[in-house]
């Protein structure tokens, strides 16, 4: 297998299972995206691309939809966030740290995790300013 672990690939997707979807890698791998880890609607042969997770000893790969690498999610994320801001009048959204799982993916299409490392990103920044009821952009990030 000529693949590397965080490598950019070519999925079609397959089966729904409980575990995840089973996806077709380069038209040639198994690879799996694992159910937690998708943010986004996807449907049988759909053709779209993502990156090798890990490669397992029995060949298969686990695959996901984000690049691979902390630097790469977060620099994508607090973007997601900071257009959100945005786009939003008076740059502010009733999310924070403390918030459901369920509303952060629905807002944002990112894991609790993600989105926290985000904001905390964003905040050290000092281009957010998280409070109870919610984050809101500073001056210098508007």
């Amino acid at each position: 297998m000529d693949l590397e672990i965080g490598e950019q690939v070519d999925l079609v997707i397959g089966r729904f299972t409980n575990v995840g979807i089973s996806v077709l890698v380069n038209g040639e791998y198994e690879g799996m995206l694992y159910k937690n880890e998708v943010f986004k609607r996807v449907r049988e042969d759909q053709k779209i691309t993502g990156f090798v997770k890990f490669i397992r000893e029995d060949g298969k790969l686990d695959i996901s939809l984000q690049p691979i690498g902390f630097l790469n999610k977060i620099g994508e994320n607090e973007n997601a966030i900071l257009e959100k801001l945005k786009s939003l009048d008076g740059g502010f959204i009733g999310l924070n740290d403390k918030s459901s799982p369920d509303d952060i993916k629905y807002h944002f299409k990112m894991s609790k995790k993600s989105f926290k490392s985000a904001i905390g990103g964003l905040y050290k920044a000092k281009l957010i300013v998280i409070s109870s009821k919610g984050i809101h952009l500073t001056e210098d990030g508007e």
